[in-house]
């Protein structure tokens, strides 16, 4: 049985003006935290991503013999091999310290926090509890960065996944930053496949396989390599409020690197944690499932399938185009079917922009509950918004806009309208406005384009420049929607109260936002000619504002 020490790093030594201050007390905690798990029998194991490989006749570096005159032909340049077509390993190694063995996932989609841990779970499966069948802990060393960083919620609660499945106590150790060239790793499994490759070229994922799994050294380092053929889209988010559900104990000894998640919940109420395949993805399966519901969308389950399947083939020209981008031309052959699989599918994705085109939530909240990234809604938004523009389809807006996710959770189980969306209600009557409901959806339909046209054009002299190909755009003010601008406004300009008041009855609305809003919506009026005149009557306080809503009285007044 091996066993291993990690020398200290005094901070003469390698100087570098990135080394972390405290590196040297890390290195002596993670050699403590190695001997101890040693000592009592328990697995320890050094994990890190190796870097990816194209897979075609590309050069590799070194030396290999072969026959005179039989020499191996290969491309002379990586331009042939690029794009979003071309075929990739991405080895993820597992080396066991203690019985100086090997175990590498080759993946072929994205190296994810989602696919680390998966990795860690197969040699787990075939190996690590047939090896250590009492073990009741794992020790795992990582290094500082990657997809394995300790900055990454994703990977902590996929650790936290695995310690449920497995009913071990994972304890994560990371290298400080900067120092990743001491991971056992490095130089016990990754220096051997790299020189056991050498002037080889993996013209597919059979002859990566074998090479790794060949890898052989004097000191009895024996290798496995599985393909991994699953999708690991990016994109995936873990809230705050799961995160801080997880089992997760800190060390006392520099927390944020070390740290231990346990097999059961620290809290009785934490929700149950689940591996990937059978928590998240089936949590955002069934919240999709919700969110497609007609007072959201504005459109039946059959028209939102029809209108879905109208639009595929605007999809699919977009993505077409997207790709000649990343390639920087067109294909130079046939495009084949796409290994990768997006986060979410082409009906899902036009569902999603529905919900933002009419301002049923922001973004951030529409990440938040799919537990994937903002930059994500943003993409698609930004790419389906303008599919939809191609077809010419006018999505309106939904009669209710929510906040939070409680508030738009509650909507769909007991159809229990937010306190926002019933002032609104109350402010946009008749009696206040001086037109009717229908000729108010009317003028806020008016205004949409020059309300979009003048945010662009605020957001372009913040820039200074164009927007650039491929960033989000179509983004409505977080805090006051499209039509409630049109209102607040209306209210205002019609003298029926101050910008205090208004503030004072929607609650979350600042006096400033208020008076923005006012500033940008007048000049849209007048130049449509329908600046408003002056109410006979002038509310002094909240209260009296909303009780001058007539519910029964829905003629407009002067």
């Amino acid at each position: 049985m091996h066993t291993t020490s990690y020398s200290v790093v005094h901070s003469d030594e390698y100087a570098d003006s990135s080394q972390h201050p405290d590196r040297d007390a890390q290195f002596r905690y993670l050699n403590g935290q190695i001997k101890q798990h040693q000592a009592a029998g328990e697995p320890v194991i050094s994990v890190d991503t190796k870097k990816r490989e194209q897979i075609g006749r590309l050069p590799m570096a070194g030396r290999e013999w072969r026959p005179k005159g039989d020499p191996v032909q290969v491309e002379d340049h990586h331009f042939f091999f690029s794009g979003p077509d071309v075929e990739q390993a991405i080895p993820y190694g597992i080396y066991d310290i203690a019985r100086n063995t090997g175990w590498v996932n080759v993946g072929v989609d994205h190296d994810t926090a989602t696919f680390a841990v998966e990795s860690i779970r197969r040699w787990w499966k075939t190996r690590g509890q047939t090896d250590y069948p009492a073990a009741t802990r794992l020790l795992i060393t990582a290094d500082a960065g990657g997809s394995n960083g300790y900055r990454y919620r994703v990977w902590k609660s996929e650790l936290a996944a695995l310690a449920a499945e497995t009913g071990l106590a994972i304890t994560v150790c990371h290298f400080p930053p900067s120092t990743s060239k001491w991971n056992k790793i490095e130089h016990r499994l990754f220096s051997h496949i790299t020189h056991n490759w050498r002037g080889r070229p993996l013209t597919s994922h059979d002859v990566v396989l074998q090479t790794i799994a060949s890898t052989r050294t004097r000191t009895g380092l024996t290798v496995e390599a599985h393909l991994d053929t699953g999708d690991y889209p990016t994109g995936i988010a873990i809230s705050r409020d799961r995160f801080a559900a997880l089992p997760l104990v800190k060390h006392e000894t520099h927390g944020q690197w070390n740290y231990t998640l346990l097999p059961e919940p620290t809290e009785p109420t934490a929700p149950p944690v689940s591996s990937e395949a059978h928590g998240v993805a089936e949590r955002r399966r069934s919240l999709l499932a919700r969110l497609a519901d007609p007072r959201l969308t504005g459109l039946s389950s059959t028209e939102l399938a029809q209108l879905s399947a109208e639009l595929a083939p605007l999809q699919a020209a977009r993505a077409q185009e997207r790709y000649s981008e990343q390639r920087g031309g067109r294909a130079r052959r046939a495009t084949g079917n796409q290994r990768s699989k997006p986060l979410f599918d082409d009906p899902t994705r036009v569902m999603l922009t529905l919900l933002y085109q009419r301002q049923v939530c922001s973004m951030k909240l529409l990440a938040d509950m799919l537990e994937v990234t903002p930059e994500c809604i943003g993409q698609l938004v930004g790419e389906t918004r303008r599919v939809l523009e191609d077809h010419r389809h006018q999505p309106g807006y939904a009669s209710t806009r929510f906040t939070t996710a409680t508030e738009l959770l509650a909507f769909l189980d007991t159809a229990e309208t937010p306190r926002r969306t019933m002032i609104m209600e109350k402010l946009s009557h008749p009696h206040l406005t001086g037109m009717s409901r229908e000729d108010l959806g009317a003028l806020a339909r008016r205004l949409a384009p020059r309300q979009l046209a003048q945010t662009e054009r605020a957001s372009y002299q913040r820039r200074g420049a164009d927007r650039q190909p491929g960033s989000r755009g179509g983004v409505f003010p977080k805090k006051i929607g499209d039509e409630e601008r049109v209102v607040l406004a209306l209210l205002y300009l019609r003298k029926l109260c101050t910008m205090d008041v208004l503030a004072e009855a929607l609650g979350d609305v600042s006096r400033s936002s208020i008076g923005n809003t006012i500033r940008e919506i007048r000049p849209l009026l007048a130049e449509a000619g329908l600046l408003p005149a002056p109410a006979d009557t002038r509310y002094r306080s909240a209260a009296d504002l909303l009780a001058a809503a007539r519910s029964e009285d829905d003629t407009p007044t002067g």
